[in-house]
């Protein structure tokens, strides 16, 4: 039987094992979170853009609990369905078979996302 994804409870299960990791890898948690802030930051390209850019990684390297957060992310910033949708076009369009099937775990999450901010 298939199950499908809570992608916010995944997201929220995530954030509190990325709380005792921190804990437990201080220096090595910090590092990366300044990577992340520092890559993340608005420069040329907008955060919405930037978190396309992610997903499209998330789909290509097939990393669920990435995809959980960076469609968060996008969703947060103002990101479309049909900006997904052709985020994961480009995603698929790299990574052929495997990227179409991550793809689909995506647009799930998106979908999942902006109900529960529709609902706020």
């Amino acid at each position: 039987m298939v199950q499908i994804q809570d992608w916010p409870e995944l997201t929220k299960s995530l954030s509190a094992d990325l709380r005792e990791l921190r804990m437990g890898a201080p220096e090595v948690m910090k590092a990366f979170g300044s990577l992340a802030v520092t890559a993340s930051a608005a420069k040329a390209l907008d955060a919405k853009t930037k978190e396309l850019i992610a997903i499209a990684v998330a789909v290509s390297t097939r990393c669920d609990d990435c995809i959980a957060f960076h469609v968060k992310a996008a969703v947060d910033r103002g990101a479309t369905r049909d900006e997904i949708l052709e985020t994961l076009g480009m995603a698929i369009y790299m990574g052929a078979g495997p990227s179409a099937m991550y793809a689909s775990h995506a647009l799930a999450a998106y979908s999942q996302f902006a109900a529960a901010k529709a609902e706020v």
